[in-house]
């Protein structure tokens, strides 16, 4: 199987990190892909049709896009019922906590190209720029209210909304998003431990890819 890849895509990160949870990473390639909104890469075009990583070309010809879809692959592969619950009402708590997650991603995401395309300061007077920031905020908070329960288990909905801390962390430092929220900071600390979490942590190494585009 190959993965189309990057080190710095949080989505990526969210597949690696149930890769090392199931205990799969050898049985992956992970190939380097870069992909821009500005510039769709012809690779990725020609299997996923939407220009993005995560992609996964499966050794039966088969395509899988989307984290979503291919986190619950290979969880399903190996057998896994942690992190997708086999109980109905915790199968979907996780995968509510992982729209959730995602949907945070999503935004930080859009609000970044938002940011750059136009030039604007992070504390720019733009609507949009508001409603991004209020999204977000508000997201953040309501995480807080529910970080008594994160640390119960750790399913897909609690990677998801790790792998969101920790791209705050990655791209958003000026949000400070720990302030004001000491429960979340205390899980995102807990779960940043995990091996699965240390060996995925995302670097930016564009430095040494003088001359090469990233993803």
């Amino acid at each position: 199987m190959r993965l189309l890849w990057s080190p710095k895509s949080p989505f990526v990160r969210k597949v690696m990190v149930v890769l090392h949870e199931t205990d799969q990473t050898s049985d992956v390639e992970t190939v380097r892909t870069p992909v821009q909104m500005s510039e769709p890469n012809p690779e990725v075009l020609r299997a996923n049709p939407l220009n993005k990583i995560p992609t996964l070309l499966l050794d039966d010809g088969r395509v899988l896009i989307d984290s979503r879809v291919i986190c619950e692959f290979f969880a399903r592969r190996a057998g896994d019922t942690a992190l997708y619950p086999q109980d109905e009402r915790q199968y979907f708590r996780a995968v509510t906590l992982q729209a959730l997650g995602d949907g945070l991603l999503d935004l930080l995401l859009v609000w970044r190209n938002w940011h750059r395309n136009r030039g604007l300061a992070h504390d720019a007077a733009d609507p949009y720029l508001d409603a991004f920031g209020l999204k977000v905020t508000t997201a953040l908070d309501h995480l807080e209210s529910l970080a008594g329960e994160l640390g119960e288990r750790l399913d897909i909905g609690r990677v998801s909304i790790a792998v969101a801390l920790a791209h705050l962390d990655f791209r958003w430092q000026v949000l400070d998003w720990r302030a004001g929220r000491p429960n979340l900071a205390a899980w995102h600390a807990e779960v940043s431990t995990r091996p699965s979490m240390r060996a995925t942590e995302i670097v930016d190494d564009s430095r040494a890819l003088a001359g090469g585009r990233t993803a």
